[in-house]
C-alpha cells in the first residue's frame, strides 16, 4: 500500500500549476489596479497642490501693489511696464500651464477682501467625465482704517 500512495503523489499535475498561475495572475492585475489608482490620485494631489501655490502667488501680488485693481479682465500678452498687468498676465498663462488649457481663474473684490477662485477639469480622478473642481482663497489684503471716535 505504501508503494502505491508515493506513486502517486510523484510531482505536480497540470491543473495543480494552471491553479497556481490563476491565483498569480488575480494578484498581479490587482496590484497593477492598485498602482493605477494611486497615480491617478496623486496627479489630483499635484493639481490642487499647484492651484494651492498659483493662487497664493497672486495674493502675494496684490498685496505688493496694494493700490491696483486686479478684478479687471486679465490682458491676452505680457506688460513688464504695468505690474498689474504682468501679474494677471502671469496668473493666467500659470493656471493654463499648470492645470491645463481648460482651467480658469479668477479674482474679486468685495469690502476690502480678494477672492481667488481656479477651477480645473479633474474628471481623471473622478471618474466622470467634465468633473471640474475649484480651489477658492480668500483675504483681506488691505488694513482696516482706524477709526477714532
Amino acid at each position: 500500500m505504501r508503494q502505491w500512495s508515493t506513486r502517486a503523489q510523484e510531482g505536480t499535475t497540470l491543473i495543480e500549476v494552471l491553479v497556481a498561475l490563476l491565483i498569480l495572475t488575480v494578484g498581479l492585475l490587482g496590484a497593477a489596479a492598485f498602482q493605477l489608482n494611486a497615480l491617478k490620485y496623486t496627479d489630483s494631489s499635484r493639481m490642487t497642490s499647484q492651484a494651492s501655490f498659483i493662487a497664493y502667488d497672486m495674493l502675494d501680488r496684490i498685496r505688493a501693489n496694494s493700490g491696483a485693481d486686479y478684478t479687471v479682465t486679465p490682458p491676452t500678452s505680457g506688460n513688464l511696464s504695468v505690474a498689474r498687468d504682468q501679474d494677471l498676465y502671469d496668473f493666467t498663462s500659470n493656471i493654463t500651464t499648470f492645470l491645463g488649457n481648460t482651467a480658469t481663474g479668477t479674482v474679486t473684490l468685495n469690502q476690502r477682501v480678494y477672492t481667488i477662485t481656479i477651477t480645473w477639469d479633474d474628471s481623471r480622478a473622478a471618474n466622470a467625465a467634465n468633473s471640474r473642481r475649484s480651489l477658492v482663497v480668500t483675504s483681506r489684503a488691505a488694513v482696516d482704517p482706524v477709526v477714532t471716535p
